[in-house]
């Protein structure tokens, strides 16, 4: 533990470990540590109420979580708003210094914690949007090769296989120009092409 208490304890999460910076009451910087997650959990258990602050990336909904269970009140940040008090160059260390100094700040906008419901929703919705998004990109491929053709979108609409199929004049949709020629009879020797 530390000597004086802590009130900001700002943190850098990583993938395997995370940095850890401790401000007391006057700002100073009162701890510097890195620690891996399962050691960051059981540190923060220790500490009596203090902020918790880190920036809004993978994981730190569970931990934010976690951490809330504890007493502490988390703050979750936006990284594009915590950039502007790293100092000098960045390194995990220092950033976990600025996450600390920008959860001090009075007018910082908070990214609020999630539920494991609310992160699940928001995953159906972006794997949603990825799927329109390349059905959408798919559309218009096949509508610049029927252009590339000559032939009109509007007049054949290229959303699905069969439809460019009609367009082609290949017959069924499963049965494309290279295997056109495996569908017909087999000539006989000394037949006529």
């Amino acid at each position: 533990m530390t000597k004086m208490p802590i009130a900001v304890l700002g943190i850098d999460l990583g993938k395997n470990s995370c940095s850890v910076a401790g401000l007391d009451s006057s700002g100073a910087v009162v701890l510097r540590r890195r620690m891996t997650r399962e050691t960051l959990v059981a540190f923060a258990g220790k500490l009596p109420a203090c902020i918790v602050a880190m920036e809004a990336c993978c994981g730190a909904h569970f931990l934010g979580r976690t951490f809330a269970a504890q007493g502490h009140t988390v703050g979750l940040m936006s990284p594009e708003y915590v950039q502007p008090y790293v100092k000098s160059q960045k390194t995990d260390d220092r950033d976990a210094e600025a996450i600390a100094e920008a959860a001090t700040r009075p007018t910082m906008r908070l990214v609020t914690l999630k539920s494991e419901a609310q992160l699940d929703l928001q995953v159906l919705h972006r794997a949603r949007e990825r799927l329109v998004t390349a059905r959408t990109r798919l559309t218009n491929q096949l509508r610049a090769v029927l252009l590339e053709r000559w032939r009109d979108p509007a007049q054949a609409p290229c959303s699905s296989a069969a439809s460019a199929a009609r367009t082609h004049g290949w017959g069924t949709a499963d049965q494309s120009p290279h295997n056109a020629a495996a569908a017909r009879p087999p000539r006989r020797v000394g037949e006529p092409r």
